[in-house]
C-alpha cells in the first residue's frame, strides 16, 4: 500500500526530533562536565547516568512511529529534504542497534574516560587493558551490527563520515604518505633549523591571552565558556558551545595552538544557520569538515607568516623579551619541526603521519588481526618505524589520546581528512581574498573566519560532506593543495 506524503507528518516529525536533539544535548552537556569538573568519585554514577540518557535517546530514534512519520513526512525545500536524509540516516543505525547494548557501551565509555585518565597519569597500561578490551568488545558487536555482513571498520568510519570507507582512507594515505615523507627527511637534513623556543611562561598569562586568541578568532562568550581538560574539546551546538584547553608552562604554544583549534570547532556550531537551531541538520555535517575548520585556524592562518607577526608582538608584550629575536625567527619557532611523541602537539608535516599509523593500528584491532594485549608492542615498533623514536613512557605512547577509551574507531582519519579539506579550502580563500595577510598581520580574522562561515559553517549539515566541500571550493577535493602548501611553506622555513 503507498503511503500519503504530508506536510503535517512532516511538523510532526520535525518536533519530535527537536526535543530529540535537545536531550543529546543534554547527554553531551554531561559529558563535558565529566572531562572538567566532575569530582573523581563520581565516574560509576556518571556511566549509569550517561546509559540512561542513551537508553532514552535510543528508544526515540527506533520508535516505529518515527518510522512511520518519516515514510509519511513530505518536505517542501532543501533544508527539509535535509532534515529527512539526517532522521532517516539516524532512525536506521539505531534499528539495527540493540537498545541494551547501546546502553552499555554509554556505560562502559564513561567509566573507561576516567580509567583511562587515570592509567594514564601513573603510566600504568595494565591498568587500562582490561577496559579497553571491552571497550572494543563492545564496538566490534557495535559495527557488526551496524555493517549487517559487511566490513566492521566502515561501519565506523561512516559514524563520523558518511560514505568513506577503510580503503577510501588507505587510498588517500597512500597517495599522501611518500610526499610527506620525502618532506619530513629533507627538513630533518637541513643545516638551520629554527630556534626551539625555552623559558618558562606563567599559567595565568598563557590563559588571558588564549582567550583573547578566541576571541579573535570570533569565539562567541556569550554562548560559550573555556575551561582545563586533559585533552583538549570542543562541546554542544548552537547557543551553548564550550572549549577547554590545557596549560604546560615549557610549553605556551600547546595552549595557544589547542584553544585556536578547538575555537575552530566552536565557531563551527556557534554559525550554523540559526534556522537549524536544534534540528537534525543544526550541526556540523561530518567531523572531516569539523577538523577542516579547527585546522585551518590553527595552521593555514594561526601558524601564516602574518599571523605569527602578531603574536610575536603580543607574547613580548605579556611575557617580555623571551629569547627570540624577531618575528621572522619566531614565524620559524612556531613552524618549528621536530621528532616528538605527542599528536596534539606535532607539526603540520608529521602530523598525518601520527593519525596514518594510527588508522592502521586501530583498523588491526577491530579486524581482529592485533590484540588489545599486544597494542602497547605494536604501537612502540611502529612509532620507532615511522618516526625514528623509541617511546619512552605510555603516555607518549598509546596512552597519549582519550579517543579509544571512549569507543571513537574510525574517528581518527578524520583529522587528516580534515587537513585535506583545509587545504582545499585555504587555497580557495587566497584565492578569494588576496589582501588577506595584510588583515593577519594586525591581528584581524573576520575577513578569513566571515569567509568560512558564508561558505561552510551556516550551512550545517544541508549538504553531505563531500558536496559542501565541493561547492565551496568548486571543484572536487583533492590533497595536491594541502601538499602543495606544505612543500611552499616548509621548503621556504628550512632552505630546502
Amino acid at each position: 500500500m503507498s503511503v500519503v506524503k504530508s506536510a503535517t507528518a512532516f511538523a510532526e516529525l520535525m518536533a519530535e526530533a527537536r526535543q530529540t536533539v535537545a536531550l543529546g544535548q543534554v547527554m553531551g552537556r554531561l559529558g563535558w562536565d565529566q572531562e572538567t569538573v566532575m569530582p573523581r568519585g563520581s565516574a560509576d554514577q556518571r556511566g549509569d547516568e550517561m546509559a540512561a540518557m542513551e537508553g532514552v535517546l535510543h528508544a526515540r530514534l527506533s520508535d516505529p512511529r518515527l518510522g512511520a512519520l518519516l515514510d509519511a513526512a513530505e518536505a517542501s525545500d532543501a533544508a527539509g529534504a535535509a532534515q529527512l536524509r539526517e532522521l532517516n540516516r539516524s532512525h536506521a543505525r539505531a534499528v539495527k542497534v540493540p537498545s541494551a547494548l547501546a546502553q552499555e557501551i554509554a556505560r562502559t565509555t564513561s567509566v573507561a574516560q576516567g580509567t583511562w585518565a587515570q592509567a594514564r597519569a601513573a603510566e600504568d597500561v595494565a591498568a587500562f587493558l582490561p577496559t579497553l578490551a571491552e571497550v572494543v568488545r563492545l564496538k566490534r558487536e557495535e559495527a557488526s551490527a551496524l555493517a549487517q555482513g559487511g566490513d566492521l571498520y566502515d561501519a565506523m568510519v561512516d559514524d563520523y563520515e558518511p560514505g568513506m570507507t577503510g580503503a577510501d582512507i588507505a587510498a588517500m594515505f597512500g597517495e599522501m604518505r611518500p610526499r610527506l615523507v620525502a618532506l619530513r627527511d629533507k627538513i630533518m637534513g637541513a643545516a638551520n633549523p629554527p630556534q626551539a623556543l625555552s623559558g618558562a611562561y606563567s599559567a595565568d598569562s598563557q590563559m588571558r591571552l588564549a582567550r583573547d586568541l578566541a576571541t579573535t578568532f570570533g569565539y562567541d562568550w556569550s554562548r560559550g565558556r573555556m575551561d582545563i581538560a586533559v585533552h583538549p574539546f570542543s562541546s554542544g551546538s548552537g547557543n551553548d558551545v564550550r572549549i577547554t584547553t590545557r596549560v604546560a608552562e615549557a610549553d605556551p604554544f600547546n595552549c595557544f595552538y589547542s584553544t585556536i583549534h578547538e575555537v575552530g570547532h566552536a565557531c563551527y556550531e556557534q554559525n550554523v544557520d540559526p534556522d537549524y537551531l536544534l534540528t537534525p541538520i543544526g550541526k556540523g555535517v561530518s567531523m572531516g569538515v569539523h577538523e577542516s575548520q579547527s585546522r585551518i585556524y590553527e595552521n593555514q592562518l594561526g601558524r601564516s607568516r602574518a599571523f605569527t607577526g602578531w603574536l610575536y608582538t603580543q607574547m613580548r608584550e605579556r611575557f617580555g623579551e623571551f629569547g627570540i629575536a624577531s618575528a621572522e625567527a619566531f614565524y620559524g619557532t612556531v613552524n618549528r619541526v621536530q621528532p616528538g611523541y605527542i599528536r596534539t602537539e606535532s607539526d603540520e608535516v608529521q602530523y598525518n603521519l601520527h593519525i596514518m599509523m594510527r588508522f592502521d593500528l586501530e583498523r588491526a584491532l577491530i579486524s581482529g588481526d592485533l590484540q588489545v594485549g599486544d597494542l602497547e608492542a605494536a604501537w612502540n615498533d611502529r612509532f620507532k618505524a615511522d618516526f625514528g623514536v623509541a617511546v619512552d613512557r605510555p603516555s607518549h605512547g598509546m596512552l597519549q589520546d582519550v579517543h579509544w577509551s571512549v569507543g571513537l574507531f574510525g574517528y581518527f582519519p578524520t583529522y587528516s581528512l580534515g587537513n585535506l579539506y583545509a587545504g582545499c579550502l585555504h587555497q580557495a580563500l587566497r584565492h578569494d581574498l588576496p589582501d588577506l595577510d595584510r588583515d593577519l598581520a594586525s591581528g584581524k580574522l573576520t575577513s578569513a573566519t566571515d569567509w568560512l562561515r558564508e561558505k561552510v559553517q551556516r550551512h550545517g549539515a544541508l549538504y553531505t560532506p563531500r558536496d559542501l566541500i565541493t561547492q565551496a571550493i568548486g571543484k572536487a577535493p583533492t590533497a595536491a593543495p594541502l601538499l602543495d602548501h606544505l612543500e611552499t611553506k616548509f621548503s621556504e622555513i628550512y632552505a630546502l
